[in-house]
């Protein structure tokens, strides 16, 4: 059982939320404070308008000292406290109207800063928001309505039009029309057929549909990209840390210099003046207001980006590692040729291989008989059948005798033939199965797991955008791994690898700079784990493996690298942008300000523009 949160704590923490409600409050507050003080100066009565001031300036006042408080009680320096001294400052000199503008821009500020954070997180927001609650499960022939976490793997859900898929499944029959926007990206509905798999987090854009729940709601795609979003939704990035400590030190540069002010003129409102255009927004609100304005543009894309840490480093990377099987391949072996005896057609030999196939559970059975299908072929049901396991099976299609397997396994039991159906020159990792009818040889089925296509065109962009060395690493043979990085713009094959032997790579790869690595099987979570930036292939691959990247392809398109790369790059840029601009236009108004060039009143609008125009500079990473 989790410890309770101290008292004190939950109390700091009920104060903030208050405060938080509150700042429009007090803005409008301090916009109305604003307007009486200058309408009854215009009617005659412009003794009261410091009063009026004055007045409405204290409450954002102790609204910003509690919130300082609060933040000191967290272990957090309050780096608001120049706008407390500004504020506190003016009102003692009896710069009434410059307190007034500052409490109006600091409310206004807070206010402006929550609704850019909405602005930025808005895609991810948005994935939360859909999070489904029930599911209408089948029982007994009836329809009941039930919590998700009640659903069991096997049970038949009724997926209305408009619901969200509550867990992984598959379609039970029909065809199903599924709107994938939210996870990959993707604009067009995608149809499936009956036994296609459903992600959980689509939403159903045809008529309802049955679907056999292959997963428990917790285990589900969705909850595991829910759990990825609200980690990033808390973390922080090193370059927001950063900019912590900078604060600190512009806070420190601040009071010297209003203290300088003061005591070489001798007037304080010099020393007012200079806190009135100080502040460290710039760095305190440009920085996360970037980068989460990137996460949120790359999860409209299918990128799920692990927080500002995560988008930050990938924008400096330098180095690639890549797998094979499922990155840079699709992960599955598919028919690339048919090879057939005189009197029969490729289609025939395929009908009849995939019709004895039904009968076996072997993944390359399994794959000849969804070619088939996928084809339109009509199958036939096997009979008499005998299996001899990782060899072949033995049967009858349509009364005839029927073989069909490993080349050794056909091989010995029709005779030769085979040698002058095969390539001359096998491309390393194909693999043929053969298939013997009436006794007779009739063809060999030549399957591989393809290149995918446009791998050679990404690779050279990336390099493109910087990277300097790109590295394959896989746990198969040497002789495939280098048949597949033939042509492709690949500095190193490292293969035969280990699991740890993938991770000890990306170490001794980091000598060339930040070291991402994307791959997409278990073997591959612990070199994801290792790398500066580990990116998993996660619309098919394995959970372990997303859960130790730092990236998730919520699409299983590898050419979302590069959208993801850029899209980091341009934020970072954009908050460094961002940050120096406001802090140097800052520092020069404060310089401004103490040489008595820049009154109080004047310095606050100036302050508040330099702090606008930055926030919304930062929002620029919303597009693209």
């Amino acid at each position: 059982m989790a410890a309770a949160a101290p008292s004190g704590e939950i109390a700091a923490m009920s104060v903030a939320s208050a405060l938080k409600n509150a700042r429009q409050f007090l803005a409008a507050l301090a916009a109305l404070g604003l307007a009486v003080g200058f309408a009854v100066k215009l009617i005659g009565l412009g003794v009261w308008s410091p009063i009026i001031w004055a007045a409405v300036t204290v409450p954002v006042l102790l609204a910003l000292l509690i919130e300082i408080v609060t933040s000191l009680r967290r272990g957090d320096l309050g780096l608001d406290i120049v706008a407390a001294l500004s504020m506190t400052g003016a009102l003692v000199v009896g710069e009434t109207l410059a307190a007034t503008i500052v409490a109006l821009m600091y409310a206004g500020g807070q206010y402006l800063e929550s609704y850019a954070e909405r602005a930025a997180r808005r895609e991810m927001t948005a994935l939360l928001s859909r999070v489904p609650r029930t599911a209408m499960r089948h029982r007994d022939g009836q329809l009941e309505e039930v919590a998700l976490d009640r659903i069991a793997p096997g049970d038949r859900l009724l997926i209305r039009q408009g619901d969200v898929v509550p867990v992984d499944g598959n379609v039970a029959k029909g065809v199903a029309v599924l709107d994938q926007s939210a996870l990959t990206g993707e604009s067009l509905p995608a149809q499936l057929k009956s036994g296609d798999a459903v992600l959980s987090g689509s939403t159903n854009a045809g008529d309802a549909f049955d679907l056999v729940a292959t997963r428990p709601a917790a285990q589900s795609t969705y909850a595991g990209v829910i759990r990825l979003v609200e980690a990033a939704q808390r973390s922080r990035a090193p370059m927001s840390r950063l900019a912590d400590r900078y604060a600190i030190v512009f806070l420190a540069v601040t009071v010297a210099l209003a203290t300088a002010a003061w005591w070489l003129s001798g007037d304080a409102v010099r020393a007012v003046a200079v806190l009135v255009v100080a502040t460290p927004c710039p760095l305190i609100l440009a920085v996360p207001v970037a980068l989460v304005a990137g996460l949120s543009r790359a999860a409209r894309l299918g990128i799920l980006i692990k927080g500002g840490k995560a988008i930050e480093t990938l924008a400096q990377v330098r180095s690639l590692i890549l797998d094979k099987t499922g990155t840079l391949t699709h992960g599955e072996a598919k028919i690339v040729a048919i090879r057939t005896a005189e009197g029969i057609s490729p289609d025939e030999l395929l009908r009849v291989a995939a019709s004895l196939d039904q009968a076996s559970k072997h993944v390359i059975a399994q794959t000849i008989v969804a070619e088939a299908r996928s084809k339109g072929l009509t199958l036939t049901v096997p009979t008499d059948l005998v299996e001899t396991a990782g060899e072949g099976i033995a049967g009858r299609i349509d009364g005839r005798p029927v073989l069909v397997g490993g080349l050794h396994y056909v091989g010995g039991l029709v005779g030769g033939g085979l040698s002058a159906m095969l390539p001359h020159e096998r491309v390393p990792g194909t693999l043929a199965t053969a298939v013997a009818v009436d006794g007779k040889l009739a063809g060999v089925l030549l399957l591989a797991d393809q290149l995918r296509a446009g791998t050679e065109q990404l690779l050279h962009a990336l390099r493109s955008l910087g990277i300097e060395r790109i590295v394959l690493a896989t746990g198969d043979r040497r002789e495939v791994a280098q048949a597949v990085a033939t042509g492709l713009p690949i500095d190193l094959v490292r293969a035969e690898l280990a699991p740890d032997q993938k991770a000890l790579t990306v170490l001794s790869e980091r000598k060339s700079g930040p070291v991402m690595m994307i791959g997409d099987g278990v073997n591959d979570a612990p070199a994801l784990a290792a790398a500066d930036i580990g990116l998993a292939m996660g619309a098919k691959g394995a959970a372990a493996s997303a859960e130790a990247a730092d990236v998730v392809l919520l699409v299983d398109q590898l050419d979302r690298v590069l959208p993801a790369i850029r899209i980091a790059r341009r934020s970072r840029a954009i908050a460094l942008q961002s940050v120096t601009a406001g802090i140097g236009l800052s520092f020069i108004a404060m310089v401004a300000a103490a040489l008595g060039h820049l009154p109080p009143v004047e310095g606050a609008l100036l302050q508040e523009v330099i702090d606008v125009a930055v926030i919304f500079n930062a929002l620029r990473a919303l597009r693209g």
